[in-house]
């Protein structure tokens, strides 16, 4: 059952000053003589339209032309799902928070208050679109669709008892705002599909909106200097009311970042500035940005000076260094210009990754050249004598904009990887963590205190390779610990021994047809070691149709869920969630 709720959210009120009124009114003297009326302006001279009133029925004008010709020339088709692909369908916002009450187990006594929320796709008027035009047909890609966020919060009461509710909204970015004003769809898809129709959707979009495709904030969800952001790479993050979810404006570091913005930007361990990465498709290709521990400053800002636009998902840190991944999927103009795709991966180009001292220009990278490989997650980094070690999800191929179909089953699937590269000699060791026991898994997560720190253990959410093999978009049946400092005990494939002893994994899965997304560790209030927590996960039962939160100890990782939540509205897949420990005040 399900109850509205508003009293538990904190009131905000924003003081405003008073308003600066001017008086454009203007006195005249009478004329000496009654008898005497001064005839009115307007009737002795004609109005003579100002050069901005020219301008603006010039803009109203091309404005409308546009618009009429999009919507002559290029028809709007949904694109159809599966039933496999059933909750990845948007959802529609509740308007305010709700009561959730189907609870089974226990909250833990000691599971901090906070919130607990995800961002993700949830596009707008019924879904993905394609277009189809003279021009050929451009499409959305699965990553697409304005961002939604869904939040659970727990507050705790002085007794000890726990309310928990659940709300969700969008993102309202500026492009977002367009579309809902417009109601309709507006923007024409611009990353796959006929190279003309791409073209024409950059040109048109730009023409009608001053912008080449949507802001769609829907990845991420991080905090810094108390502030909450929701991100996507192409645009800066909105900073979100944490407690209403209201979108509060574009973060854009009091105007000194204005870029592109990673959907993982790092704390540095120490300082707690926050590293962040700007990816384009013009020169810069990509920017380093160092914002204050505050919030208020930039405080390094650093062209890398690559040669191609490299879609680097993610950025890594050390106490000293930030890491850059220069891997060869890329963003490529001049290849659309030339009938190629938009984005691609190229197996045969280089790969690289760039340690780069925190405060260091692109002089200052070292580089070392890697297998060739798509890894849009990092682990995490850290310093290891004069080795810089890096860990990752690691594939062959990648998932944006699809898998080339003519490679091995599951190659585009990711693996737990290492990269140990020395500072002095130079010298790359890799290696696969997992070994033979091949378990495919992503969306890695870890203790935020151990950030840029040597780390004992992670988690990632593992794919379900069949239930993926029929999508796009993977499914994840299941959750992993991984102990990076201890080691499996036997594992071969064939008859094939493995010279090297595999990590140790252990696995918590969910039942048939129930998968995960927006996984996030959650540490103990008071806990001592590095893996005293939870992790709390978005669940979906796609055989009943029913959304659910788990929380599983991670101390008894393969044993039965903590803590079963059962949600009073479905939620579709989505990316990344983040647990934020928040005190509720009372009202």
């Amino acid at each position: 059952m399900a109850t509205s709720y508003k009293a538990f959210l904190v009131n905000c009120s924003i003081q405003k000053g008073p308003s600066n009124v001017s008086d454009n009114s203007r006195h005249f003297n009478l004329p000496p003589f009654a008898a005497f009326k001064q005839p009115p302006l307007k009737k002795i001279l004609p109005k003579v339209p100002s050069q901005i009133d020219v301008q603006k029925t010039m803009t109203n004008t091309a404005s409308k032309l546009l618009n009429a010709f999009v919507d002559s020339f290029f028809e709007f088709v949904d694109r159809p799902l599966l039933p496999s692909q059933s909750n990845f369908a948007p959802v529609e916002e509740l308007g305010e928070a709700i009561f959730v009450t189907s609870i089974q187990g226990r909250i833990p006594d000691d599971f901090p208050e906070g919130v607990y929320i995800r961002n993700g796709p949830n596009p707008l008027f019924g879904g993905l679109k394609s277009t189809k035009s003279i021009f050929g047909r451009s499409s959305h890609i699965w990553v697409e669709g304005e961002g939604m966020l869904h939040a659970i919060y727990f507050k705790r009461s002085s007794q000890g008892s726990w309310t928990v509710l659940y709300n969700n909204k969008h993102v309202e970015t500026d492009t977002y705002k367009i579309e809902k004003q417009r109601s309709k769809p507006s923007f024409l898809p611009a990353i796959e599909g006929d190279s003309p129709a791409i073209l024409c959707a950059y040109l048109l979009n730009w023409l009608r909106f001053g912008k080449v495709n949507k802001y769609i904030s829907n990845t991420n969800v991080f905090e810094h200097s108390g502030n909450f952001y929701s991100v996507a790479e192409n645009h800066i993050p909105q900073e979100i009311d944490i407690f209403k979810l209201k979108t509060l404006g574009n973060w854009n570091v009091n105007g000194d970042w204005d870029r592109p913005f990673t959907s993982h930007p790092k704390k540095a361990p120490g300082t707690g500035e926050l590293v962040t990465l700007g990816v384009a498709a013009t020169k810069p290709f990509a920017v380093v940005g160092i914002i204050s521990a505050d919030g208020e400053k930039l405080v390094q800002k650093v062209d890398l000076e690559l040669n191609r636009c490299t879609l680097c998902h993610d950025i890594g840190v050390t106490e000293r260094y930030n890491v850059i991944m220069d891997f060869p999927l890329t963003l490529d103009i001049n290849r659309l210009l030339r009938g190629g795709q938009l984005i691609k991966y190229n197996k045969e180009e280089y790969a690289r990754i760039g340690v780069l001292p925190r405060y260091g220009d692109a002089n200052s990278i070292k580089w070392f050249k890697v297998e060739p490989n798509c890894t849009f997650h990092i682990i995490n980094s850290f310093e290891d004598g004069h080795e810089v070690v890096v860990r990752g999800c690691r594939s062959l191929d990648s998932l944006i904009p699809g898998p080339d179909p003519s490679l091995k089953e599951c190659e585009w699937l990711s693996r737990c990887y290492e990269w140990r590269l020395n500072m002095e000699t130079g010298e790359v060791k890799e290696k696969d963590l997992c070994g033979a026991n091949v378990v495919y898994m992503d969306f890695p997560m870890i203790n935020g205190n151990f950030i840029g720190m040597r780390n004992r253990y992670a988690y990632t959410q593992i794919v379900d390779p069949i239930a993926s093999s029929t999508q796009d978009a993977p499914k994840y049946g299941g959750l992993a610990k991984l102990y990076f400092e201890e080691s499996c005990t036997q594992f071969s494939m064939g008859n094939k021994e493995q010279a090297e002893k595999p990590i140790r994994v252990e696995c918590h899965m969910f039942g048939k047809n129930t998968f995960c997304s927006g996984a996030a560790f959650v540490p103990r209030d008071g806990g001592l070691e590095e893996d005293d927590g939870w992790i709390i996960a978005f669940v979906h039962n796609e055989d009943i149709n029913i959304s659910e939160v788990h929380i599983i100890d991670t101390k008894k990782f393969c044993g039965e869920m903590v803590t079963k939540i059962t949600l009073p509205r479905r939620v579709p897949y989505g990316f990344h969630g983040a647990f934020m420990p928040i005190a509720f005040q009372a009202q």
